[in-house]
């Protein structure tokens, strides 16, 4: 039992991962800027993860909210819909 952990590495501490964007720049985006909460969008019309976007939850709950309102005021769109060519004819 005791020779299953000879080859393991020792633990380090490991070191908390820095937020990319300040709280002015995120809690300073509203529905109205479209084009700031476009980065936090995919190509599909999908919401950036944390993990993706680099957001702390707080943050993303409130990046979120405003791309919901951008999306309401038609401001955004829902789906990718839009760039999709009609196939057939």
């Amino acid at each position: 039992m005791a020779q299953k952990n000879r080859n393991r590495k020792p633990l380090r501490p490991l070191k908390g991962k820095r937020p990319t964007f300040t709280d002015e720049f995120v809690f300073g985006l509203n529905y109205k800027s479209a084009s700031q909460l476009k980065r936090f969008i995919t190509d599909r019309g999908k919401i950036l993860s944390r993990r993706n976007s680099g957001l702390t939850a707080k943050q993303q709950r409130h990046v979120a909210e405003q791309v919901k309102l951008a999306r309401y005021m038609a401001l955004l769109h829902y789906t990718a819909d839009h760039l999709r060519q009609s196939q057939g004819g």
